[in-house]
């Protein structure tokens, strides 16, 4: 795990909570905004479009990367989705493979992280990616494949990040697609696969329903959705509220309402403990600080019931049940207890009943963590048809719930959650 050195630094005018009127971008430390270096901020007007590629530098490679020829840090113009504030600039990083790209350009791989942290601190393009990441993307760059991977907006970026708010997770993903496409011409081939894992397993569902109305014009094949955190309120499958930790960061990250109460005044005293940490470092900082307060459940963080909180709340996971351009696949791990199996069933059965293709496959022993590479041979697989044009694959028609998280075998690769 990184340690990240905060510096110090005044800002001319900040908000008291992350929950300001539309229309406003919220900055400052309690936007999670903190000195990064000059790179994540671009002082001069945004450009009229989306997914403008606004400078690029070289940044090192990390030692679990050694397929990675190259690495490049990006920043680029997206939409803000969550405050509609305009363009704003989002970072992220490109990472191309050894050797010469083949004559149309190397096929990429748009990768969506999983959750870090809500502070800019926590951008991968900044930090570096977590060891499980780093080594995922090192196997896809030793494939052939370049990989973008967008820090996603406020990460690194200024304002908060608005963590699960899809909508905007989602456009940070087609941006850096575009993006990287813009790097080079030739660089990068007309072929383009989403992928992601947990908060980034929905931010690249996201992406797949926007992407035919926001970015009709790139080259999509297909959708590797690991352990998803979507939502699906009108799907076949009812689910009630999650209750997690990890919904303190929706609520501390623009996760309530405008018209709403704003965060500070519905924590406990260990809740704000928690939220001054929450704005400064990483999730490893949380968890400690946690475990310092003896924080055993979501519940004594709050002042206010289940009820009224999700009276308060946006729905940032909640998707519609769309029609997808693309065939999808799902994988869930059957140890997973972080997002359960039957959650992870409700998303794959909500895409089929909206007739999409979608292959869910499930893998015995695997967690959260762990099911990210133990399905990767499978997501070859399921990459390699799309390119040689073969059939979807679907299984809509025999999916099966897959009852209550089994153990989990402590043997497989980075299955430590």
């Amino acid at each position: 795990m990184n340690v990240f050195r905060i510096a110090a630094f005044a800002w001319p005018c900040v908000a008291a909570s992350v929950g300001m009127a539309v229309g406003m971008l919220p900055v400052g430390p309690v936007a999670g905004d903190v000195q990064l270096s000059a790179f994540y901020r671009w002082p001069e007007a945004m450009p009229e479009s989306p997914g403008t590629l606004l400078r690029n530098e070289r940044m090192p490679v990390q030692a679990l990367m050694p397929a990675a020829a190259q690495a490049i840090r990006l920043l680029y113009s997206s939409v803000d989705e969550r405050w509609h504030s305009g363009l704003v600039p989002v970072s992220g990083a490109l990472y191309l493979p050894a050797g010469n790209p083949p004559a149309e350009g190397w096929p990429l791989l748009a990768w969506a992280h999983g959750t870090l942290g809500i502070a800019d601190a926590c951008a991968p393009s900044w930090t570096g990616l977590r060891d499980r990441d780093a080594a995922y993307i090192n196997r896809w760059l030793a494939r052939g494949f370049a990989v973008v991977v967008t820090d996603y907006q406020g990460l690194g970026g200024p304002g908060p990040h608005p963590y699960t708010f899809w909508q905007a997770e989602g456009r940070s993903v087609l941006d850096s697609i575009r993006a990287a496409r813009a790097i080079r011409p030739g660089l990068i081939a007309p072929r383009t696969f989403l992928a992601g894992q947990s908060q980034g397993g929905g931010a690249a569902l996201g992406a797949a329903i926007l992407a035919t109305t926001y970015a009709p014009e790139l080259p999509i094949l297909g959708a590797i959705l690991t352990a998803p955190n979507s939502t699906f309120p009108q799907g076949p499958i009812a689910l009630p509220p999650r209750q997690s930790n990890t919904v303190f960061l929706v609520l501390a990250s623009g996760g309530l309402r405008e018209d709403g109460p704003p965060i500070e005044t519905i924590l406990t005293a260990k809740g704000l403990q928690l939220l001054d940490v929450a704005r400064q470092g990483c999730t490893r900082d949380i968890a400690l600080k946690s475990k310092a307060l003896r924080i055993g459940s979501f519940a004594e963080l709050l002042t206010i019931t289940p009820e009224a909180l999700n009276a308060a709340r946006i729905p940032s996971t909640d998707m519609p049940q769309a029609s997808i351009a693309f065939a999808l696949f799902i994988a869930t791990g059957q140890a997973d207890q972080t997002i359960t199996p039957e959650r992870q069933y409700a998303v794959a059965a909500a895409l089929c009943a909206a007739g999409n293709p979608v292959t869910w496959r499930t893998y015995k022993g695997l967690g959260h963590d762990g099911v990210l590479h133990g399905s990767l041979e499978d997501a070859f697989a399921f990459v390699r048809a799309r390119l040689d044009g073969q059939g979807d694959g679907s299984n809509c028609a025999t999916l099966q719930r897959p009852g209550p998280p089994g153990e989990r075998d402590e043997g497989a690769l980075f299955n430590d959650d």
